[in-house]
């Protein structure tokens, strides 16, 4: 067990409570848990005005020794990471912690090998094998700063990317499987490359065998390039000395405005938040087997695939494929085959699963399971009894997690079995999170019973620390909105008993599948195709994924053919931006909704996609009102 694991809701409020009042103390605690080459000075200063967040400054540390080194005297022989690739009929593989920690030093030396020194920016472009895993973990036993791009994006967007890191180092495979497709992942990183002539190295990873081009001083093979290390002999690697405040990793996430933001994370904070949320959401106990769904593209495989589960020694699944190949039963194959104790995965995941019925889940074993979880996005209600009824037998609980790129771990959610689950509702914050409500104008809603904005009024651990290169970006966008809080971006209704159920994104980011995509990134896409005059995008509700893409789009090209307009509009945001993109509707109108100063009206363009028009609000803003009507008589069903 684990000294700060919450086991009761009388421990919760007490532990709340205390995190509250007295953060330094209550963190300062946790703390000392984890393996520090030297302790801290202060545990937390803060100031929301300037964005400025330090946790444990002063103290020095390796991430990786917290998660690897330190658990190989127990649980040397333990199974780290279980591996089940695409195909079910390929071998899985088992990483003990021994083997893990011996493959990331080799790795690191590889990186050394090539160049790599502390501070430097690595982007790491893979599918989801054991490899990615390891050079994640490379990466911060060197104090590289890594960066993971989803295998999902399009070449363009890769390049925005390793411009805005300024990233001289490259990851990636020659392809990725997904599903029935085969990804060319190094023939995308060679488009991206011919407007990043600043990268130095690629170093490419076998998965597919697929044909690739490799750059005679730039591109180098991984196998070859460990067959050096171990003709040195496989030096050991001694992790870099941290300093706690130093970055570990910037990932992407789409922001309201076109370009994507670069959100930065640093070792110490991050470190325990990321631990101490896993222990407690999931109530993890030494020797289950859990298995988080995510991608390691995205910040819910680097929190709770990655860096919480290792750093608690735990045994964590890494999954390659998607949920509905070669058929809608592989996630209960896989959990039944690994006897899974805990499931994560995303409402769409879900949702799609739901929509093959119950075929799939009979005659498979679940009863291994214990804990379920959702991540990504709100769930609806219908979605959450199907997981609780057909999948953890009206038995196990299900830890609903709200949380962000930018926090770092979970923020607002039940625990397992301690605190009550309540359908469609992440619960409660947990200890060091202080929500509150804030109508538009800041006014702070204090009574239960009440909708509005939710903010952050304190500090925790795991919170973002800067937007890569552009400090004030961050400061803009998450505190400049309410003075002296955190702005999560996300409306929240609190219930007459306390609890919070998030209601969606309140600004211009849609949420498909769990996925942030800002709606001025797609637009800006739309716009590139020859023949686009302008357009406008907005979220509707999808059976699946949660949130669909609208487009409204006015055309002035030679095609009068519509259908294949639509086509090849999809086809222009799926090269710029990534399949991930991609409208689910495009209407072709004649004009927007424009107030007289030249603001498009998206409330009215939401109404209408979502098929809500009995009430359009306020319209005597309009320059033209007749164009409503005509985009509500040519909607796309």
């Amino acid at each position: 067990m684990y000294p700060y694991q919450i086991t009761s809701e009388e421990q919760y409020t007490n532990d709340y409570r205390n995190s509250v009042e007295n953060p330094e103390k209550f963190w300062a605690d946790i703390a000392q848990y984890f393996s520090w080459k030297k302790t801290w000075d202060k545990v937390l200063s803060a100031d929301f005005e300037k964005a400025e967040v330090k946790w444990f400054a002063g103290a020095k540390l390796n991430i990786t020794e917290n998660c690897l080194d330190r658990h190989i005297e127990k649980l040397a022989s333990q199974p780290a990471i279980i591996w089940e690739p695409n195909d079910p009929n390929e071998h899985y593989r088992v990483l003990t912690y021994k083997e893990l920690l011996f493959k990331v030093k080799q790795f690191a030396n590889v990186l050394k090998n090539n160049g790599v020194k502390k501070g430097d920016r690595v982007c790491i472009y893979m599918g989801m094998i054991p490899e990615l895993a390891i050079a994640v973990l490379a990466c911060a036993r060197i104090g590289a700063i890594h960066s993971v791009i989803f295998g999902g994006f399009s070449a363009r967007s890769i390049a925005d990317r390793l411009q805005d890191a300024d990233a001289r180092f490259i990851v990636t495979c020659d392809g990725a499987f997904r599903g029935a497709k085969d990804i060319p992942l190094k023939a995308i990183i060679d488009d991206a490359l011919e407007s990043c002539p600043f990268v130095q190295r690629v170093i490419v990873c076998t998965r597919t065998h697929t044909p690739v081009s490799m750059i005679k001083g730039r591109d180098v093979w991984w196998e070859d390039e460990i067959k050096i290390v171990e003709t040195q002999g496989n030096p050991d690697c001694i992790a870099e000395v941290m300093d706690a405040e130093d970055v570990l990793f910037i990932l992407y996430t789409s922001g309201s405005t076109g370009k994507p933001k670069g959100v930065v994370h640093s070792v110490a904070g991050y470190m325990v938040w990321t631990n101490y949320t896993f222990v407690n959401v999931f109530q993890y106990t030494p020797g289950q087997i859990y298995f988080c769904t995510a991608d390691i593209g995205w910040i819910t495989g680097h929190s709770y695939l990655l860096y919480g589960p290792l750093s608690a020694g735990a045994t964590t699944m890494m999954f390659e494929g998607i949920p509905t190949f070669p058929d809608a039963g592989r996630f209960w194959d896989i959990t039944q085959k690994h006897k899974v104790d805990i499931l994560y995965t995303a409402p769409t995941a879900i949702r799609s699963l739901m929509a093959y019925g119950t075929s799939y889940l009979e005659g498979k074993d679940l009863s291994s399971l214990k804990v379920l979880g959702t991540v990504g996005e709100p769930i609806n209600e219908e979605a959450w009894y199907w997981y609780y009824e057909n999948v953890g037998k009206s038995k196990c609980p299900i830890v609903d997690t709200w949380w962000q790129t930018e926090t770092g771990g979970i923020m607002i959610s039940n625990l397992a079995g301690v605190t009550p689950h309540k359908p469609t509702y992440a619960t409660l914050p947990m200890p060091g999170v202080l929500p509150c409500l804030v109508d538009e104008t800041g006014n702070e809603l204090t009574d239960n019973g009440v909708s509005g904005n939710l903010c952050i009024k304190q500090a925790w651990p795991g919170m973002i620390r800067t937007t890569y290169g552009d400090h004030e970006r961050c400061r803009q966008t998450y505190f400049s909105t309410y003075k002296n809080m955190y702005f999560t971006g996300d409306g929240c209704l609190r219930d007459k008993d306390g609890n919070y159920r998030i209601t969606g994104r309140v600004d211009d980011v849609l949420n498909v599948s769990g996925h942030r995509i800002g709606t001025a990134e797609v637009e800006n896409a739309i716009n590139m195709h020859q023949g686009v005059v302008e357009s406008a995008v907005v979220g509707f509700p999808h059976d699946i994924k949660g949130q669909g893409i609208y487009a409204f789009v006015i055309f002035n090209g030679m095609h009068v053919d519509e259908e294949h307009t639509r086509k090849d509009v999809i086809q222009t945001v799926s090269r710029i931006i990534g399949a991930i993109a991609k409208p689910d509707k495009i209407q072709i109108v004649k004009g927007l909704p424009k107030t007289r100063s030249g603001k498009i009206m998206r409330r009215i363009l939401r109404k209408i996609a979502e098929g809500d028009t009995s009430n359009l609000g306020d319209t005597s803003a309009l320059l033209e009102p007749a164009i409503v009507d005509s985009i509500k008589e040519g909607k796309v069903l």
